[in-house]
């Protein structure tokens, strides 16, 4: 049995993810350190509704006992702090999407590896079944892909990292710059438009959405036909955690690298910055250190403000 600790229960994916651990039986969580937002009520209530051993004092406790981490915290500026304490054990740890907001902690996250850091993630669509099922079929019965999209709902960043995950699970990594196409809005919703280039000659649009959640719905034109599908949501996390468990059980897997991860963080920073130039393409390899980010302690405040009580009652 995978032993998971848990830091900080910001969101609803450590009783989703939580969920399927005990429906799969190949890894639970056994300790939770907790210093965001949930009270002490709601650390209780997730301790109780999955039989945790402990409440952990500090990162390095939680490090201590268990086989890799996961961080859930909704603030990604505070993500790498949380994630050094199993970094310095020599286990892994996995980060929750996004894995971070800005091109320097893209960096420092670079140089972790350099150093022999195992760091996984972040987004559960990047896996999803029915991309998996999509490049199962031969090339030569599918087509060449020509052109992917993606629309995805609830917000730019925190939310819209999954879409550019998702293409990139389909083209794989290669994407070289983005373009800002416009924004469509009612009221105080609007949805907005970005070009990718890829490497291989294909390309890609994404759809943002703020305001409401919106399904992930992908289209792929190939050299043949159309192929159009929704991502099952209720099976994101499994998709996730059965690669994951692979991993620690040194099975066969398809987990994305920390460069394949990066490049998703950086397509939204090039996206941000190419809205902020009118809609000038930005490349990624020119991105700087300077330009846009997502501010993740602000995500954080505002996430907070809405969330209401989650585990208090399990």
């Amino acid at each position: 049995m995978i032993r998971i600790g848990a830091v900080n229960i910001d969101t609803s994916h450590p009783l989703g993810f939580g969920e399927v651990m005990e429906r799969d039986n190949r890894a639970r969580y056994v300790a939770v350190y907790n210093d965001s937002f949930r009270d002490h009520g709601e650390v209780e209530g997730f301790i109780r509704r999955f039989g945790l051993e402990r409440r952990c004092d500090t990162l390095e406790e939680l490090a201590e006992i268990c086989d890799i981490g996961f961080i859930h915290g909704c603030n990604w500026d505070d993500h790498l702090r949380c994630a050094m304490p199993f970094i310095r054990k020599g286990k892994p740890v996995f980060i929750d999407k996004p894995l971070v907001g800005n091109l320097a902690d893209c960096g420092r996250v670079e140089e972790l590896v350099h150093r022999g850091a195992v760091i996984l993630g972040a987004s559960s669509a990047r896996y999803a079944v029915e991309i998996q099922e999509f490049l199962a079929i031969p090339e030569e019965e599918r087509g060449q892909i020509v052109q992917v999209f993606g629309t995805a709902g609830v917000d730019e960043f925190n939310y819209g990292i999954h879409i550019a995950e998702a293409l990139a699970g389909i083209l794989g990594s290669g994407f070289t710059s983005v373009g800002y196409l416009g924004r469509g809005q009612r009221g105080t919703k609007y949805s907005e438009s970005y070009y990718l280039s890829h490497k291989s000659g294909a390309s890609a649009i994404f759809n943002t959405f703020t305001g409401t959640w919106q399904p992930f719905v992908i289209t792929v034109m190939t050299t043949t036909k159309t192929y159009y599908f929704q991502l099952d949501s209720s099976k994101l996390y499994g998709a996730l955690l059965e690669q994951i468990c692979n991993y620690m059980e040194g099975k066969e897997h398809i987990l994305a690298g920390p460069k394949e991860l990066l490049e998703s963080v950086k397509v939204m920073l090039a996206a941000a910055a190419s809205r902020e130039k009118k809609g000038e393409t930005v490349a990624l390899e020119e991105l700087d250190i300077a330009g846009p980010c997502y501010d993740g302690g602000k995500f954080q405040k505002e996430y907070a403000a809405g969330a209401g009580t989650m585990y208090g009652n399990l």
